[in-house]
C-alpha cells in the first residue's frame, strides 16, 4: 500500500481552508440517519462525541472507567498552547507552527502541524464558553506562562490541573447531548476488537467490566480516542488503566502503527522510590518557568548529600552546576523535555545524582520565592507543591524538589492521513492514539491542544466526507464478521484463564518494563536493542506458558483485564524495539548513542530517516512490514536542533 497523507495541495495557510470547503458535506437532515462509535471518553474522545452528536449524528461513546471524568486526561497539568499572542511577545500561528516542527526534530507533517497551530486559537474560545476557569491577570484578561521549546508565552493554565477543568468543560458539553439523547454512553467497558466489513471498519466487540459480557456495536464509523502506549514501560506517569488494547487491536485488523519507538521521557517526574510502586507521578513542566535545576559540581558533594551529611541549603553557588542554564543560555531550564531529560541522565551517570539511589536532579526554589515571594509561588504552583509534599514528605518551599526523567508520553501511535484516517477506511484516531503531530518529541502544553483539536475542530469536518461517500444505509449488525469477530474475543479470554500458571500478570508486566526502560529508554543502541528483542521474545513465550490469571469471565474480573492489556504490550515492546533498531539516526526522544554531535546532542540523518515509519500487521509471530510516509517540507529549513 502507498500511504496517502491526504495532505491538500497550495500554500500552507490556505490548506485547511481549501479542503474544508472540498470535502463532501452530510444533509444536517441525514445526519441523524448516521452512527458513529468513539471509544475512549478523555479530551479528544469526549469533544468529538459532543461535537458530532451535536451536529446530528447518533453517537455511542465506550470509556471502561466509572465516569468519562475519570479519563486520564485529567492529570494534565501544567497549560495547553494556542497562539493568541495576548502578551505580544512575538507569537504567532506559524511560530507555533514551527515550534512544534522544530520542538520534533523535523519528523512531523507539515500540513498536520499548520492546521493544529491555526485551530488552537479557537479551542480557549470554546473551553472559555464553557466555563474553563483559565488563570486570568490582574486586569482580568487571560494569563500565559513559558514552556519548554518556547521563547514566548504562550501557554493557558488553571493553576496546575489544566487538563481536569478542561475534561469538565469537555465533559459538560457531552453531559448535555447524553441528556439529549444523541449520546449514549457506555462506561465500565472496554473495546477489545474492531469489526471489518470488506475493508471497512464497521463496528466494534466490547467487554463488560462488571458482568463480564461480550457485545457487539455497529456503526458506520470509528473513532479511536484510546490514549497513549507509555505503560509498556510499566512505571510511568501514566494511569494505570492506560493501555494500548484499542490501538493494538485495530492495528491487527490492517491500521498500520507508526513511529512505536518515539516515547517521551518527562524530565520533572518524583523519582522512583521502590519496588514496590505500581505508577511515578508528574510534576508539571510549568514548575520550570521559576524552579532552577542543578547537581553538585563535585561527586565528593554528591555522596555527601546522599549520605545525609549535609543538606542542599548547604551548598554554596559557586558549588552548584545549573547545568541547563550553562548549557543551554537561550533557553535555560525551557529547553524541550528531551533534552532535559538526556541531560538529567548524563549528570547522575556521572555519579552527581542527590538522592538515595543517585537517580535524581534538584528543582529549586529558593531564588523564585526570594525574589517574588512564597505567596506568589504559592499562588501559582500551590496544589503541585502540596502533591509533592504529601508523596515526599519534604517542604518545597524550604527544601529543593528532587526530580528524575519518568515515561509520560508517546508520540507514536496509529498512522493517520489528514482526515484522521487510518489505513482502514471509517476507522479514526484521535489525540495521542495517533501518531500526527509531534514528531520524535513533544513540546509541553501540546498534548491538550491536540485532543481538542482533533475533537472539536478537525474530525467532525473530516468524518462528513467519508460518511456522504458511503451513504446512510443501515450497517447489518448480524453480517457474519459481527459474530467472527465475538468469538475469536471470546476464544483469547479463554485462552488466557486456561493457562493456570504460577506467575502473575504483574510478574510480567514489571519484567517487560525493566527491558524496555533499559534498552528502549532514554538511550538506545544496536546491541541492547537486539539484545532487548530476544529477550521480549522469551518473555511473551513464558508469558502464554506460565501466568495465571485467577477468576472467570463472567464477573469483576481485574487480573483479567490486566492480562489482556499486558500481552499486547509483549507484542507492541517487540514492535517498538523493531522500530529504534531500524532507525539508526537520533532524532528527538529517540536517543540512539551510534548517532549524536560531538557535544552529545541528537543527530539526525535526514537523508535516509526522514519519513514516518508505518508498519503493517502481517500475522502472529511474524515480522511486520515497514511501510514509509516521506516527510517533505516546504516552509521550514532542515537544520541541527539547537537550544544553545
Amino acid at each position: 500500500m502507498i500511504l496517502d497523507s491526504k495532505s491538500p495541495i497550495g500554500p500552507l495557510a490556505e490548506k485547511w481552508t481549501k479542503h474544508k470547503f472540498n470535502s463532501k458535506l452530510v444533509n444536517p437532515a441525514n445526519k441523524r440517519k448516521y452512527e458513529v462509535i468513539v471509544v475512549g471518553t478523555g479530551l479528544a474522545g469526549a469533544s468529538a462525541a459532543a461535537s458530532l452528536a451535536e451536529l446530528g449524528y447518533k453517537v455511542k461513546a465506550f470509556c471502561f472507567q466509572d465516569s468519562p471524568r475519570r479519563a486520564h486526561s485529567i492529570a494534565a497539568q501544567g497549560g495547553i498552547n494556542a497562539a493568541k499572542n495576548y502578551q505580544n511577545d512575538g507569537d504567532s500561528v506559524y511560530r507555533l507552527f514551527y515550534d512544534t516542527i522544530k520542538g520534533g526534530d523535523y519528523r512531523s507533517r507539515e500540513s498536520n502541524v499548520y492546521r493544529l497551530a491555526e485551530v488552537s486559537v479557537n479551542i480557549i474560545d470554546q473551553c472559555v464558553a464553557q466555563g474553563v476557569p483559565f488563570a486570568r491577570e490582574y486586569g482580568g484578561l487571560l494569563a500565559n506562562r513559558s514552556f519548554g521549546g518556547a521563547q514566548v508565552s504562550r501557554t493557558f493554565y488553571a493553576r496546575g490541573q489544566t487538563g481536569q477543568q478542561l475534561l469538565l468543560g469537555a465533559y459538560s458539553a457531552l453531559s448535555r447531548q447524553v441528556a439529549n439523547g444523541k449520546v449514549k454512553l457506555y462506561p465500565r467497558t472496554e473495546m477489545m476488537d474492531v469489526v471489518t466489513i470488506d475493508g471497512h471498519a464497521r463496528g466494534i466487540v466490547t467487554r463488560n467490566l462488571i458482568t463480564g459480557a461480550i457485545e457487539t456495536h455497529a456503526a458506520h464509523a470509528v473513532l479511536l480516542c484510546t490514549g497513549g502506549y507509555g505503560n509498556v514501560f510499566f512505571l510511568s506517569t501514566n494511569a494505570m488503566g492506560s493501555n494500548v488494547t484499542a490501538a493494538w487491536r485495530a492495528h491487527k485488523k490492517g491500521a498500520y502503527f507508526a513511529n512505536p519507538c518515539y516515547t517521551q521521557i518527562h524530565p520533572t517526574c518524583i523519582p522512583v522510590s521502590g519496588d514496590h510502586q505500581s505508577k511515578l507521578t508528574l510534576m508539571s513542566e510549568s514548575l520550570r518557568n521559576d524552579g532552577r535545576v542543578w547537581v553538585p559540581k563535585t561527586v565528593e558533594l554528591a555522596q555527601k548529600l546522599r549520605k545525609g551529611e549535609i543538606k542542599p541549603r548547604d551548598i554554596k553557588d559557586e558549588d552548584r552546576d545549573y547545568y541547563l542554564e550553562r548549557k543551554y543560555p537561550s533557553f535555560g531550564n525551557l529547553v524541550p523535555r528531551d533534552v532535559a531529560s538526556r541531560n538529567a541522565k548524563d549528570v547522575c551517570d556521572e555519579n552527581r545524582g542527590v538522592n538515595e539511589t543517585g537517580q535524581a536532579v534538584f528543582l529549586d526554589f529558593r531564588d523564585a520565592i526570594n525574589r517574588d515571594s512564597e505567596d506568589a509561588i504559592r499562588a501559582r504552583y500551590g496544589n503541585l507543591f502540596d502533591m509533592y509534599q504529601q508523596i515526599t514528605g519534604e517542604n518545597p518551599y524550604q527544601t529543593p524538589m528532587k526530580i528524575y526523567p519518568a515515561v509520560h508520553y508517546t508520540m507514536g501511535g496509529l498512522w493517520v492521513d489528514y482526515n484522521l484516517s487510518t489505513t482502514v477506511p471509517g476507522l479514526y484516531s484521535l489525540g495521542e492514539a495517533n501518531f500526527s503531530d509531534h514528531g520524535a518529541n513533544r513540546l509541553g502544553a501540546s498534548a491538550l491542544m491536540q485532543g481538542l483539536a482533533d475533537g472539536y475542530f478537525v474530525v467532525p469536518y473530516t468524518i462528513g466526507d467519508y460518511l456522504a461517500q458511503i451513504g446512510p444505509a443501515p450497517v447489518d449488525a448480524n453480517h457474519p464478521e459481527f459474530a467472527k469477530a465475538e468469538k475469536g474475543v471470546k476464544d483469547a479470554i479463554q485462552k488466557l484463564l486456561s493457562i493456570n500458571g504460577t506467575k502473575t500478570v504483574d510478574h510480567f508486566h514489571k519484567a517487560l518494563g525493566h527491558i524496555m526502560w533499559e534498552y528502549c529508554g532514554m538511550a538506545r543502541n544496536a546491541e541492547g536493542l537486539t539484545k532487548a528483542k530476544g529477550m521480549i521474545q522469551e518473555l511473551r513465550k513464558e508469558f502464554w506458558r506460565d501466568v495465571k490469571v485467577l477468576g472467570a469471565n463472567e464477573e469483576l474480573n481485574q487480573t483479567l483485564e490486566k492480562a489482556s492489556r499486558v500481552a499486547d504490550f509483549l507484542e507492541l515492546g517487540e514492535l517498538m524495539v523493531d522500530d529504534a533498531l531500524n532507525r539508526s539516526e537520533s532524532c528527538g526522544g529517540h536517543f540512539r548513542l551510534e548517532s549524536q554531535t560531538p557535544d552529545g546532542e541528537a543527530l539526525r540523518d535526514d537523508e535516509n530517516f526522514a519519513y514516518a515509519a508505518a508498519w503493517e500487521f502481517m500475522a502472529e509471530n511474524s515480522p511486520e512490514t515497514l511501510h514509509k510516509e516521506p516527510l517533505v517540507f516546504e516552509n521550514v529549513k532542515l537544520t541541527q536542533r539547537s537550544y544553545k
